[in-house]
């Protein structure tokens, strides 16, 4: 269904009020309020994706075999990071996988435990057990207002991998990497410069632009607007406001899900919605979407940049990408260069968006295992 909207932009954040009683914000794509003089007017497509033999987002999501929180100490802050195990039956050589979610408003862990439910219950040749961290700033962590940014999300992600008190201090050289969205991404740049050491990565649905900036581009007058709304978004009152009007509301997640998080409208269910919305209202939820939207959380700058980041890793561990059939537009178009770049050992692609680990966990599941076997396999 199309549907046209108009970009109002407010100058100030005191001109936000009037402006937020005539367009409202989608949080992974336009309509977004910046600071132009005059309102920009464009028109929306979405579709849906019907796959022949569809593996639906389950509402019922699995419940983990253990949940904790590790202490990440940053800038003078120790931030409860919240994690989560799941296991099935232990096995002396079993794959020990990390799961990221995506980065987004509404991220969290539970777009994973279907996958590795699904994963960590299979009795094949490869066997798994499976953690799942929130990002500091999003889904179940604590959120302090700290300047996120892409190099902050790295260091955070460094310090989880090689703690020696953390969940994965016992991966003995064998961990395996699941990253959605910005987060694959980020995990390649750490593994790219050393930093971690995963013995193979999986990217789904990888991404390396902040909604606005795959949109409108990176000009530096462009630059300034995001600056403006960040601000804006951090402030302690008006922050508030302009956030329940972007993103904090059931109709606005309701309405992103359904036009490019998920590929199928029907998948998005009330209860999805609402376990979301619950995300929002936790507080400091705003802090880490502030820099998302922005692009302060894009861990490259380019195209060229994105794909030098597999370049780099070639024939030094296996990378699968797993691309979506119904991706937005821009971010299929960088999804869909990375088939037969240097550096992607596989290349695949299921049914979904934003999200297909979520929306179609068990295709998804069934293209990492058997990546799995094919690449993580006993060597003996």
């Amino acid at each position: 269904m199309a549907t046209s909207a108009a970009l109002f932009i407010p100058s100030s954040p005191a001109s936000f009020s009037r402006a937020a009683s005539i367009s409202r914000s989608r949080l992974l794509s336009p309509p977004f309020l910046l600071p132009m003089a005059r309102p920009l007017r464009f028109r929306r497509v979405s579709s849906s994706l019907a796959p022949s033999a569809p593996s639906p987002v389950l509402d019922n999501s699995p419940s983990p075999s253990k949940t904790g929180n590790w202490q990440w100490n940053f800038d003078g802050n120790s931030v409860n990071v919240y994690y989560e195990e799941h296991e099935g039956k232990i096995a002396a050589n079993d794959k020990h996988i990390l799961m990221i979610p995506t980065i987004s408003d509404v991220s969290t862990v539970e777009e994973w435990r279907t996958v590795a439910k699904d994963i960590v219950e299979r009795e094949g040749d490869v066997r798994c057990r499976a953690t799942i961290v929130d990002w500091p700033g999003l889904g179940f962590s604590e959120r302090p207002s700290l300047e996120y940014n892409a190099d902050v999300m790295e260091n955070f992600l460094v310090q989880f991998i090689n703690a020696s008190d953390g969940p994965l201090a016992n991966s003995e050289g064998e961990l395996v990497i699941f990253g959605g969205g910005h987060a694959a991404t980020i995990a390649l740049r750490a593994a790219g410069k050393r930093s971690i050491s995963p013995t193979s990565i999986a990217a789904v649905a990888p991404t390396w632009a902040g909604p606005l900036p795959i949109v409108f581009g990176r000009s530096s007058d462009m630059e300034s607007r995001y600056g403006l709304l960040r601000g804006t978004l951090r402030a302690p009152a008006v922050g508030w406001m302009m956030y329940n009007v972007l993103v904090s509301n059931e109709k606005s997640i309701e309405s992103q899900y359904r036009s490019h998080v998920y590929a199928d409208p029907e998948n998005v269910t009330p209860s999805i919605v609402e376990s979301r919305y619950n995300l929002t209202k936790q507080k400091g939820a705003r802090y880490v979407p502030a820099a998302f939207l922005t692009g302060q959380l894009d861990p490259v700058m380019s195209r060229e940049e994105f794909l030098q980041l597999f370049g780099e890793l070639d024939g030094k561990m296996p990378i699968l990408v797993v691309s979506t059939a119904g991706a937005p537009k821009r971010s299929k178009a960088e999804m869909d260069a990375l088939k037969g770049a240097k550096g992607v050992t596989k290349f695949v692609e299921v049914p979904g968006a934003l999200l297909p680990q979520e929306e179609y966990p068990l295709t998804v599941a069934e293209e990492l295992y058997k990546f799995l076997q094919e690449h993580c396999g006993s060597k003996s």
